[in-house]
């Protein structure tokens, strides 16, 4: 027994100290390189990009640890099967021990996975509670109507229902909507539905939220903290042309939301308010559906004939 565990001491010894250096290789592997690092490395592992909120921010960087940590695990687990594989093929026709076990090993492999999805568990709940954190005092607030088949922005003045629409901006069938939003201000989304379930929807935050008819008003915030045009959607099924369902936010500094709220006050159009900012008056990146209405037909060819 004594020369038999002195034999097996060195083989414990080199196992352990090789997982030991495995795993500093991949703790150093992992601290040479940030969250944002990986995401671009490995094409944000299906994420469409780092998001344009401080709370999409948050949600990337929890997706991004959660993959690499799943890999990590998978890659470990795969790793364990084909070292057993290999280590304790089949030699010869004589039947293995059946009662052998390990008790450090059985409870390793009991407590590491409550382990992980307690750890995944808190810093999930901590990126929730943060996305849908909502503040007393919100810089801005939008009351987000949805309608089919387009959307209408009220700048309001306050909070809830009873507070006034100081400017606002409608969609139509010839113009695509454009709401225009500071960045580095609490934007506050009061939404309501004017006839079916629609869903607000702009993929760079990497968030949406359904908007209801009635008197359901959903409520979230974000605060932007990079500028440019970002096509925004509705992603919820609501009809005939949900697909075309499109609208653009247009995300501005402090400063030029202030002058085109101001000019909007001053009874300028959406247009010309983005022209008094130096932006483009019309959407850039998507475009209205040629619905191709005539006199007796509906979404026909523009070749068919007025009343065939």
């Amino acid at each position: 027994m004594g020369a038999r565990s002195s034999a097996t001491r060195p083989r414990a010894v080199g196992r352990a100290a090789g997982l030991g250096l495995g795993g500093a290789t991949l703790l150093t592997l992992l601290s040479g390189c940030s969250i944002a690092d990986w995401g671009d490395a490995f094409g944000h592992f299906g994420w469409p990009s780092r998001g344009i909120s401080l709370q999409a921010h948050e949600m990337y960087d929890l997706w991004i640890a959660s993959t690499i940590a799943a890999l990590v695990v998978g890659f470990g687990v795969w790793g364990l099967i084909f070292w057993c594989v290999i280590r304790y093929r089949k030699r010869g026709d004589e039947l293995p021990v059946q009662t052998r076990f390990n008790m450090p090993m059985e409870i390793l492999y009991t407590v590491t996975p409550v382990l992980i999805v307690a750890v995944l568990f808190y810093y999930t709940a901590i990126v929730q509670t943060n996305v849908d954190r909502l503040s007393k005092n919100p810089d801005q607030v939008v009351e987000v109507v949805a309608f089919k088949w387009n959307w209408q922005f009220n700048y309001r003045d306050g909070m809830g229902e009873k507070a006034n629409t100081v400017a606002s901006t409608v969609g139509s069938s010839d113009v695509i909507p454009i709401l225009v939003l500071p960045v580095g201000e609490k934007i506050r989304f009061e939404e309501t539905s004017r006839d079916v379930i629609h869903s607000f929807w702009v993929p760079e935050m990497l968030f949406k939220r359904d908007v209801f008819p009635g008197n359901v008003r959903n409520v979230f915030e974000v605060t932007l903290d990079k500028e440019g045009r970002y096509v925004g959607r509705c992603a919820e099924l609501c009809g005939t042309y949900h697909a075309f369902m499109n609208f653009e936010l247009v995300t501005v500094s402090s400063g030029e939301f202030d002058q085109y709220i101001a000019a909007r006050k001053a009874g300028q159009s959406t247009q010309q308010a983005l022209v008094a900012i130096g932006k483009e008056p019309y959407a850039t990146e998507t475009s209205p559906f040629n619905t191709r209405r005539q006199a007796n037909t509906w979404n026909q060819p523009e070749t068919v004939a007025v009343g065939k």
